[in-house]
């Protein structure tokens, strides 16, 4: 018997309903199974468990609307089947390492303006974390056969060789900025790249008290293409009084594998050019046009 399409109407079906309860009995009812049979199908057919695939829906929803709407975190939370914000907290943070608003004030504009993200839970390099905007679609480690310098380097790759230019990963850490305001400050790295089909680069941003992000730049004026060897690249911002977490990584948008070795953060001479991006440079010097007349 082919079971695929009695999955996929169960899946079409939790879909639509992500925000309302899903019990198994009424699930495995609408499949025509026994409750027994039907969580041994859907796992069969989708290589995960029942529970797991709902919640793991639930919070990538979530996440989508943390990044593309102004609704509150509690609001995210209801909407998407949780019955408080601390129980979607918890969950949240299991996945993507972060809590929720500190995951919407680091991610929102980094690619684009925001795409939605993801975090993997496990810290498989001390003192760095993974993000991508989408479920598992990246994955990073260290590589002891390819390096810059040492005995290995940081990689981070797709998971398929079909990966949507929309999506990207990016491996990060956060850390205060109290040490360093009022400085100019570089984070660098050699990076080799190998069959990107997007873009990848460095990235640094600078976030005040009131989660505004006061510097940023993401190298994407100056993209990181296609395959090559060992380069070094920096980014260079300056740390302005009410400045509160700094947030740094390297970042692969669609497909390919990116390496980072020799990485280096120091505070620079003030002759040192900075990097971040002007996101006004296109703006008029004032308003135009009140009248309404020309």
């Amino acid at each position: 018997m082919n079971y695929s399409q009695y999955v996929q109407k169960t899946v079409d079906y939790i879909e639509r309903h992500l925000s309302g309860p899903l019990p198994l009995g009424m699930l495995a009812r609408r499949a025509g199974f026994s409750k027994y049979h039907f969580l041994r199908m859907f796992k069969r057919e989708t290589g995960s468990g029942l529970g797991e695939y709902v919640r793991h829906r639930r919070i990538s929803r979530a996440a989508g609307l943390l990044l593309t709407t102004e609704e509150s975190v509690l609001e995210v939370a209801l909407s998407c089947g949780f019955e408080s914000q601390e129980a979607f907290t918890r969950a949240f943070k299991d996945v993507y390492a972060l809590p929720p608003g500190r995951y919407r004030r680091t991610m929102r504009g980094l690619i684009d303006g925001g795409e939605n993200h993801q975090m993997e839970q496990k810290q498989l390099v001390p003192g760095w974390i993974m993000s991508g905007s989408t479920p598992k679609k990246y994955e990073y480690g260290l590589d002891r056969a390819v390096f810059f310098q040492g005995t290995r380097s940081v990689f981070l790759r797709s998971r398929e060789a079909g990966r949507d230019d929309g999506d990207f990963g990016t491996v990060m850490q956060q850390f205060r900025a109290a040490r360093w305001v009022g400085k100019r400050i570089r984070f660098s790295s050699f990076v080799k790249a190998e069959n990107v089909t997007g873009w990848g680069g460095l990235w640094m941003r600078i976030d005040s008290s009131a989660v505004n992000t006061l510097k940023f730049d993401n190298m994407q004026n100056r993209p990181i293409r296609g395959t090559s060897g060992w380069n070094c690249y920096s980014v260079v911002l300056d740390v302005p009084e009410g400045s509160i977490i700094i947030s740094m990584g390297m970042l692969l948008g669609g497909a390919g594998k990116l390496w980072f070795d020799g990485v280096r953060f120091e505070a620079v001479d003030k002759n040192v050019p900075a990097t971040d991006l002007n996101l006004g440079s296109e703006l008029p010097e004032g308003p135009e046009n009140l009248s309404f007349e020309a």
